[in-house]
């Protein structure tokens, strides 16, 4: 604990003081970062910066619970081009779905989802369809 500014020194000399001693005891000689640049010189100045990267670290979001869901089924749409069996397929949509279903038992505040669920036979069928025909254009002869 540092020690209380004394009566008669202002308190730039106290702190100036505070460092130098500090300094000497080699306090910031093992920090992390040393000798690197400081990140994000390069943006414009944001008040919100600390929170956001707290946000970011904890990986929180400010968003309403709707459209974090309706990002999610996004995404999810995306797994499906890129799952390698049903199984996964069926298991991400599966997932996505039990969301939707209980946000609209229970939507929460914010804007409305304007989701249902997927139809996971449909779109089994469609990346199937998709599978097949990449196939068949890799084994094709040329």
């Amino acid at each position: 604990m540092t020690e209380r500014k004394p009566p008669g020194i202002s308190f730039e000399t106290w702190a100036d003081r505070q460092i130098r001693e500090a300094e000497e005891r080699g306090a910031f000689a093992d920090l992390p970062g040393k000798g690197k640049p400081l990140p994000n010189l390069d943006r414009p100045y944001d008040d919100l910066w600390w929170v956001k990267e707290k946000m970011a670290r904890e990986n929180l979001s400010f968003l309403p619970p709707t459209l974090v869901l309706r990002k999610e089924a996004e995404d999810a749409l995306a797994a499906v081009e890129k799952a390698p069996s049903e199984r996964v397929v069926r298991d991400v949509l599966a997932e996505v779905n039990d969301k939707i279903r209980e946000v609209i038992r229970r939507p929460p505040p914010g804007p409305p989802l304007n989701l249902v669920p997927f139809d996971i036979d449909e779109i089994v069928r469609e990346w199937r369809e998709r599978r097949e025909r990449t196939e068949n254009k890799d084994h094709r002869p040329e």
